[in-house]
């Protein structure tokens, strides 16, 4: 059941008794949704999207004792539960997975990522260390998350998972030498998504890949001023509602934030 659907239960509920609807079956109740790299920018905008519409959300991040941002809204919020998680530190997932065995997670938001710093990415001296780092958190990292959770959300009422991809990824655009490393590691987390969904398929799971346009993040700072970017709110409004929309006979479509269909 989507969680409109679940809203306009609650509100029919509330017609038929002519009260007030204080409390509902649990099944009723919206669902939870992890989120990597929930400590800012995007992710954090993801936590903060989904505690408001009151759906659980575990908040993942490398160092949550420096994620001021994410404490303070999960001290703001008893929806969110925030957990240490490294995408590329294999063992630290299946200890999160074992540890939340128990709970089905609805929307699996893999959204950590990385660019590599501009200048190790010029050929003629390329740092190879930095572009194996690249490839391990934005490739790697969501595989390793969606194989490690996939019975947690194959358990649930949405049954998604989510990558936050980029257009810069996507081959057919390119017409510049530009970001190879990050590149490049979009355009592989598409491939590798893409070939997953069809056994994910078989367990009713969607892969929901979608690209969030320039957004007014850290990760953007070098472009502000330069280009116009769009507010982290913005851009997860348009993508949650994609994720939402998104069904299973849309599995492994690249999605842009607006909901219309990106070049591979």
């Amino acid at each position: 059941m989507t969680s409109v659907l679940k809203c306009a239960l609650r509100q029919y509920m509330a017609v038929m008794t002519g009260v007030v609807v204080l409390a509902v079956p649990a099944w009723v109740e919206a669902g939870t949704v992890l989120v990597t790299g929930a400590n800012r920018g995007i992710g954090l905008e993801f936590v903060r999207h989904y505690a408001d519409a009151g759906h659980a959300v575990i908040a993942t991040a490398r160092n949550p004792a420096s994620a001021d941002d994410l404490q303070a809204l999960a001290a703001a919020n008893s929806k969110i539960t925030v957990e240490e998680l490294d995408v590329n530190d294999f063992a630290e997932i299946d200890a999160l997975a074992l540890k939340y065995g128990g709970t089905a997670i609805d929307v699996l938001i893999n959204n950590a990522g990385i660019t590599g710093r501009p200048e190790r990415q010029r050929f003629g001296s390329i740092d190879y260390s930095t572009f194996a780092a690249v490839m391990a958190t934005n490739v790697q990292g969501p595989l390793k998350m969606t194989e490690s959770f996939t019975s947690h959300v194959a358990a649930s009422d949405e049954k998604k998972v989510a990558v936050i991809s980029s257009s810069e990824g996507s081959i057919g655009s390119v017409r510049s030498n530009r970001q190879p490393f990050y590149r490049a590691s979009k355009a592989a987390v598409n491939m590798v998504m893409k070939n997953i969904a069809y056994t994910l398929q078989e367990q009713g799971i969607a892969v929901v890949l979608v690209n969030p346009g320039p957004v007014d993040t850290d990760m953007m700072a070098a472009a502000r001023g330069r280009m116009p970017l769009r507010t982290t709110t913005l851009a997860v409004d348009e993508m949650a509602a994609v994720i939402e929309g998104a069904t299973l006979a849309d599995t492994a479509t690249f999605f842009n934030f607006d909901g219309t269909v990106l070049p591979w």
